[in-house]
């Protein structure tokens, strides 16, 4: 080959790349990302679910908030629908901090997810903590999540993303809508690195995830309602191979190409999950016995909604 020839062709290539990374930037993609990932980067087999301790999450107890301590204040988290605070402990450790009614429903419902295998970050839940060189000295109970551990790199979409396509991002989707959380915003979700004993890893993460446990409603539901989250079901029928479900808030779209199989693969991770890991995980929010038990009962109700399609499917 000439060297005329072998310049022409490297002109062709960058003119090519570079119309390929502005289609990519139009569709609100970024042209440094893979149009497709590994998928331990969303979700790793769980292994034994039963094994995992829904009390206290990812963090174990050893990483637990103090409540005997005073927290450093930072600084207003005014981003979301609840207020928070930035906060660091006598350990240097920062928290992200958020208070009202979404602090109860996130630590359950991150609890759950990271039981079937996706990546959630550390959190827990402080009915009594101190706040200090605050606007007040002791807040309103809350959501405690370490944000000392990790890097937030990004946000991501559910439908701009690695995975489309996936079993696992479906079945993130459907790990949502069991527990009617209605607020599927790609602000929510966050692309995090993550250090680990050989480097650092990349976590897709559906992270803020206490508009949860309430009903699903147009424009904006309602969390942590337990007489609302028992007005629904989960799954109401099979029409032409795809399953239809009894949500009525926003971002219907991603519904629309779920079938019987996708539905019953997260089911049937649902089901690993133990009576005792159900309460564990309402107790780290500190829910209620009576609350906790009618929240366990319909959650089992809608787990075997989700078991029933397996009529509809052999695998697949």
């Amino acid at each position: 080959m000439t060297a005329a020839a072998s310049s022409l062709r490297l002109v062709v290539a960058v003119i090519v790349g570079a119309v390929a990374a502005a289609a990519l930037t139009g569709a609100g993609m970024s042209p440094k990302a893979p149009a497709t990932a590994p998928i331990q980067e969303l979700w790793q087999d769980p292994g034994n679910i039963a094994a995992r301790d829904l009390l206290w999450g990812r963090g174990g107890k050893a990483q637990a908030p103090s409540p005997d301590v005073d927290y450093e204040f930072q600084g207003i988290d005014a981003v979301g629908y609840s207020a928070g605070y930035d906060v660091v402990d006598p350990g240097g450790r920062e928290w992200d901090v958020k208070t009202g009614d979404e602090g109860q429903p996130e630590v359950v419902a991150s609890r759950v997810l990271w039981a079937i295998g996706y990546h959630q970050p550390i959190v827990y839940f402080m009915p009594e903590w101190r706040l200090k060189n605050g606007p007040v000295p002791t807040p309103l109970p809350g959501r405690f999540r370490l944000s000392s551990d990790h890097d937030r790199v990004g946000e991501w979409s559910w439908t701009d993303n690695p995975f489309r396509g996936t079993r696992q991002l479906k079945g993130l989707i459907l790990a949502n809508l069991l527990i009617n959380n209605w607020d599927l915003k790609p602000s929510n979700n966050k692309i995090l690195s993550v250090p680990t004993a050989t480097g650092r890893q990349r976590w897709f993460v559906a992270q803020d995830v206490g508009a949860s446990f309430g009903k699903t409603a147009w424009p904006v539901g309602n969390r942590n309602s337990i007489d609302d989250y028992e007005s629904q079901h989960f799954v109401l029928g099979v029409q032409d191979g795809r399953v239809q479900f009894d949500y009525q808030a926003r971002h219907r779209e991603l519904l629309e190409d779920i079938t019987p199989g996708d539905v019953v693969w997260t089911a049937r991770l649902f089901a690993r999950i133990t009576d005792q890991q159900w309460h564990d995980a309402f107790r780290a929010a500190h829910m209620p016995d009576d609350i906790s038990a009618r929240y366990i009962r319909k959650i089992k109700s809608k787990i075997q909604e989700g078991l029933s399609l397996s009529t509809y499917t052999v695998n697949r």
